[in-house]
């Protein structure tokens, strides 16, 4: 609902008050959704990205998401679709992220949005909606699409934090916060795996989500059912860009519960599409053969019912 042209660049130094001279930028299409569409379509699967769009902006965004080879339904609004800048400073490696509220949607814009995705779901099983809510979007208009898809007997992905993820009631099949997102969410710190499992169990209990994927950084993920936890560790590997790796993940996890994969063959595929995507630039996705030798190493036990993972033609 709030996507992003993401601008990537390096720059020798960040210094407050000076000029920072940047090298030539990278322009990614971003926002929650649209990543997560771009590693389904990187590991072989039929996906569409919707979004809203409006300005010059959002025009080059629609022109990114085009270049990238994802089928979209963009939904003209009145608005300039908003950017965001990383800079990579090259002495210390560390990366700054400047990111803008987007544009202000009006209730038609927002029945628009609805609309489209209504239309867009009639043979889907799955819609991911990831990311915050622009200014002028009512906080539950999370709510309002899990309750139009679970009319549809569609499976809903969520991925997002703060008022509109307070105001989730029930209906949705997954939700996948950071521990930090988590943490804000319960009202207090979560400084160990059973206060994080009692956290994730919150939402469940409260009927909010079937499974909760809690994303903990360098200390792996989380994965929590009503029956069940699991902690899978982290791979550690060089990192050219961290951004979009979270929604790597989910599209990942995304793909194996489409391909049918157990629940923990279905998040190691998210960990590997993630790690992959950490080695490349901006915000894009891994590459599906990385994808692959990564997910091969994570695989669950012979008896998990996973078969060997198979590359997109």
């Amino acid at each position: 609902m709030n996507p992003a042209i993401d601008i990537a660049t390096t720059a020798d130094h960040v210094q407050p008050t000076d000029k920072t001279r940047c090298a030539a930028p990278r322009f990614d299409p971003g926002g929650g959704g649209i990543n997560v569409a771009r590693t389904i379509a990187a590991l072989g699967e039929a996906v569409t990205a919707l979004f809203p769009a409006g300005g010059p902006s959002g025009s080059l965004l629609e022109d990114l998401v085009r270049d990238a080879g994802i089928p979209m339904r963009p939904i003209p609004v009145a608005g300039h679709t908003r950017e965001s800048l990383a800079v990579t400073a090259t002495d210390t490696g560390e990366q700054y992220r400047f990111v803008l509220p987007g544009p202000r949607l009006t209730a038609p814009d927002t029945h628009r949005c609805l609309a489209e995705i209504e239309r867009a779901a009639q043979d889907c099983r799955y819609v991911v909606a990831s990311g915050s809510l622009p200014p002028g979007v009512p906080v539950s208009f999370y709510q309002s699409l899990a309750d139009l898809l679970g009319d549809m007997g569609v499976r809903l992905v969520l991925d997002t934090s703060g008022p509109a993820l307070r105001a989730v009631r029930g209906g949705v099949h997954l939700i996948k916060p950071s521990v930090r997102e988590l943490a804000e969410y319960v009202g207090h710190p979560l400084p160990d795996r059973s206060s994080r499992v009692a956290a994730a169990h919150t939402l469940i209990e409260r009927g909010m989500s079937e499974i909760v994927v809690v994303s903990l950084g360098a200390e792996g993920t989380l994965a929590v059912t009503r029956d069940s936890d699991r902690l899978f560790a982290a791979m550690e590997v060089p990192v050219r860009s961290g951004i979009g790796a979270g929604d790597a993940q989910v599209g990942g996890i995304v793909v194996g519960l489409a391909r049918g994969y157990p629940l923990d063959a279905a998040i190691c595929l998210g960990i590997a599409a993630a790690t992959a995507a950490l080695a490349t630039p901006g915000t894009g996705p891994g590459r599906p053969q990385r994808i692959a030798e990564l997910f091969q190493q994570l695989s669950p036990s012979p008896d998990s019912g996973l078969g060997p993972f198979a590359l997109p033609r």
